[in-house]
């Protein structure tokens, strides 16, 4: 049975293409500006993402250690996702107090660029073994968050949410 918390990713197909079943054992609060917070299904402009969210835990321990991974499953666009996945962001060394702009950022933040189509932007939380065990992948292009977790010994998701993005003057299509 899929939990309420997997439904929208279920049915967005976030679970399947990006990640597998999980149990989500975190919680995250992901806000663009001040008071945009990412829920699941929700729209974005690209305009108001240019900048990378505030990310914080919530209710964690403090002596472990998370990964956040910001992906685009359907680059470069979702009706021919061949460039799947495009890699928007990585943090690791998150510890899993209340703070704003902690850990270490391993890929820089890269805003959504023109899109074709509308995009689900995946946020993605791992448990770390330890500080400082994570290492950056080669690429941005043609990510797998997947083989990205076994390499890094990362294990399944804690928490993922998702959001959506389209181009400022496009219409709603798929």
């Amino acid at each position: 049975m899929v939990s309420r918390l997997l439904k929208p990713l279920k049915s967005a197909g976030v679970i399947g293409d990006v990640v597998d079943v999980f149990t989500p054992s975190v919680k995250m609060s992901v806000v663009y500006n001040t008071n945009m917070e990412v829920h699941n299904g929700f729209e974005f402009m690209p305009s108001s993402i240019v900048s990378p969210p505030r990310v914080q835990l919530l209710d964690t321990d403090p002596a472990t250690f998370f990964t956040l991974i910001m992906t685009d499953p359907d680059s470069p666009s979702p009706s021919d996702p061949s460039g799947r996945e495009y890699l928007h962001w990585i943090v690791s060394d998150i510890p899993g107090t209340k703070c704003n702009y902690c850990g270490r950022e391993i890929v820089s933040y890269e805003s959504p660029r023109e899109m074709i189509g509308i995009h689900r932007y995946v946020f993605v939380l791992f448990k770390q073994n330890g500080r400082g065990t994570v290492d950056p992948p080669p690429s941005r292009e043609h990510f797998k968050t997947r083989q990205f977790a076994e390499r890094n010994g990362l294990g399944s998701p804690v928490v993922a949410v998702y959001f959506n993005a389209r181009r400022e003057n496009a219409a709603r299509s798929r």
